[in-house]
């Protein structure tokens, strides 16, 4: 795209017009990025202050009841599993991903076969894609990066729409556990 932006621009005889916008799509990109990286920080720190003082171990405890319904051999995957629910919760996916990780490894190792995935990893999945966040921090920290007059105005529909699709996806993957038997 930047090749053919350069061609284009150089064909119509305006090669600086390309070139100015490049300088300025680099220069707000980082003006972005470190907008963001302050909510970031903040949250991880949150998180890793929480892993030291033992909260999310207690958080896993508390959350193994409800997870084991939506997934009966969860085994010691809850950990992991409830600290990405929670970071996809408070709308930091970039840090669920490191329990998410975690959480397959340990699901993979307690399914065994490696060419099925199991109907814990499954659950997983689908509920890791459809993250009901109740804080949309990212977006929020996009939205207030941009200029926006109310960057808040977005959490109560997205919170509405990640809770249906949530549970959406786990209505289907109960129907496809049903339907396989």
């Amino acid at each position: 795209m930047i090749c053919s932006g350069i061609v284009l621009g150089a064909i119509r005889g305006d090669p600086a017009s390309v070139l100015s916008a490049l300088t300025d799509g680099a220069d707000n990109s980082m003006k972005l990025i470190l907008s963001l990286c302050g909510s970031y920080l903040l949250w991880m720190g949150l998180i890793n202050v929480a892993n030291r003082a033992g909260l999310t171990e207690k958080l896993a405890k508390l959350m193994r009841r409800p997870l084991s319904l939506l997934m009966p051999n969860i085994g010691e995957a809850a950990a992991p599993i409830a600290l990405n629910l929670s970071a996809n919760f408070i709308g930091l996916a970039n840090a669920a991903t490191p329990f998410g990780i975690e959480a397959m490894k340990q699901l993979s190792v307690q399914n065994g076969r490696k060419t099925t995935a199991s109907k814990e990893i499954c659950m997983f999945l689908a509920l890791n894609a459809s993250a009901v966040e109740l804080l949309p921090t990212s977006v929020i920290a996009v939205r207030a990066a941009c200029g926006s007059a109310d960057p808040y105005s977005i959490v109560l529909p997205t919170f509405i729409s990640s809770l249906f699709a949530a549970l959406a996806a786990v209505l289907t993957c109960k129907c496809f556990e049903e339907i396989k038997g």
